[in-house]
């Protein structure tokens, strides 16, 4: 019985280099994009922001026809949705149960987290410009519309403020969505937090006047309110810093922990 034939040995190559970050980012931005209700969600978001400055062109008084106007007609829907689309940017992988093909290609988690993150801000970028855009645009045709002279009301830094405040508002739905991983639980978070929430402790104030000089040290909401309505003082973002640790800082921090330790089906 002739000896057994030895085999050669297996190399394996331990230090391929890793999927680059910026492959990452178009890839997530990419899965955005690329099925029926990521498409519809953002597509019907800048469609319902079009429809809303053509009733202020068709509704509103002469006088009243601003750029700061147009840019919160336009930026209403905007500011609801970019938050939601960030939320289903992080909980796909979960909810569409991608989590393992997406962890083993790119094993790194955190870098995973980071470029949806990323992917997600551009997004927002994007539409945020595309608002601002639109809203000169109908400030001009507004203007020529009922004859008047269009009104620029709103300075860099306003611009800046607003551009600030829709980004953060876009990062608690990320927020939530690293926090839950999960698609409803993480929409439904974000809407109790923007709609429910606020109207409880802006009650909570009016009855309880130790609360009324505590509410922006804890309301993140209320603290970014000025963002939108021409800047902040020191003491605000004092208030914005503090409340945005409580509500996104410690939350975030949280989440990302959980994703790094999660095990993934």
């Amino acid at each position: 019985m002739s000896a057994a034939t030895p085999t050669a040995p297996v190399t394996i190559h331990t230090q391929r280099p890793g999927v680059p970050f910026t492959r990452l980012v178009l890839v997530e931005l990419r899965k955005m994009f690329n099925t029926r209700s990521g498409f519809w969600l953002i597509a019907s978001s800048l469609i319902i922001s079009v429809i809303a400055a053509i009733i202020v062109i068709l509704v509103v008084p002469d006088e009243s026809l601003t750029f700061g106007l147009f840019g919160a007609a336009f930026g209403t829907p905007l500011a609801l949705f970019l938050p939601i689309i960030a939320a289903l940017a992080v909980t796909s992988e979960w909810s569409q149960r991608s989590g393992l093909v997406t962890f083993t290609l790119a094993p790194h988690r955190g870098a995973v987290i980071g470029a949806k993150a990323v992917a997600s801000i551009i997004v927002a970028i994007v539409a945020i410009l595309f608002a601002f855009a639109v809203g000169a645009l109908g400030n001009v045709v507004g203007a020529a519309v009922n004859g008047i002279d269009p009104v620029w009301n709103l300075e860099p830094l306003d611009l800046f403020y607003l551009f600030l405040g829709n980004v953060l508002g876009l990062l608690i739905g990320f927020m939530f969505g690293v926090l839950l991983r999960n698609s409803a639980a993480a929409v439904v978070a974000y809407l109790v937090y923007s709609f429910v929430l606020p109207a409880i402790l802006s009650i909570l104030a009016e009855l309880q006047d130790w609360f009324r000089d505590l509410q922006p040290w804890v309301d993140f909401g209320f603290a970014q309110t000025p963002l939108f309505e021409g800047g902040l003082s020191g003491e605000q973002w004092a208030q914005l810093a503090v409340s945005g640790s409580i509500w996104f800082v410690i939350p975030m921090i949280v989440g990302v922990w959980s994703v790094l330790r999660a095990e993934v089906k």
